[in-house]
């Protein structure tokens, strides 16, 4: 019963969070991109840019879904037959897109997210959705791997959670120091994962093999 009071007041927040937030109207957006366009030195009115401010509005639509998702509600749906598993549940390779709040340019990569049921597991493909909640968001790396760990904690309750993401940033790599291929790993821990030496160094022996087979 707490556990399902814990998740409601967490999804009723996130709720009112975004209500609090007034959006423009898509032709208020349409007409920030003109202004953007002629801020760089273009021509909206040319024939190459008449319907780029529609394009670019749909994209953010596609870009930034994750304003519109619940990650709380995307966990609810569990199931405890299980007979009994209670080893290590570990999803590789989850193909990871977001944009960097700083400076809005493109975040690509991989999320690695793994968990040890307690009395309920969740089908896979709402952990990918998870990741995909926070990620079509403006972020920083920090943050989504601790908000896809915690969230994952705060729902299933599991013994331990781990998160790890390795990501390509186009905000060093494209503008600024212009490093290109450096790659920027974070990881979150939570339960076993973080107390239990053993567990941990399962779970990383298990990213290690997939690197090895990649060879």
């Amino acid at each position: 019963m707490e556990c399902a009071l814990n998740i409601q007041t967490k999804s009723a927040k996130m709720a009112k969070r975004k209500q609090s937030i007034a959006r423009p109207s898509r032709e208020e957006a349409e007409e920030a991109v003109r202004t953007l366009l002629r801020w760089s030195g273009d021509d909206p009115s040319r024939e190459g840019l008449l319907d780029t401010p529609r394009r670019v509005v749909k994209s953010y639509e596609e870009f930034f879904r994750g304003y519109n998702e619940d990650p709380v509600a995307i966990l609810s749906r569990t199931f405890e037959e299980t007979d009994g598993y209670d080893e290590m549940i570990l999803l590789r390779d989850i193909r990871l897109e977001s944009h960097c709040e700083h400076h809005m340019v493109p975040i690509t990569g991989k999320a690695h997210v793994a968990y040890l049921p307690g009395t309920r597991v969740v089908g896979i493909s709402k952990l990918a959705r998870v990741v995909d909640a926070y990620a079509k968001r403006f972020q920083i790396q920090e943050k989504l791997t601790a908000q896809i760990a915690n969230t994952i904690q705060d729902v299933l309750r599991p013994r331990g959670v781990a998160v790890v993401i390795e990501a390509n940033h186009q905000c060093i790599s494209t503008r600024g120091i212009h490093k290109p291929g450096v790659s920027m790993v974070t990881s979150h821990m939570l339960g076993e994962f973080r107390d239990n030496p053993s567990t941990r160094r399962e779970f990383l022996a298990m990213l290690q093999s997939r690197t090895c087979a990649a060879e």
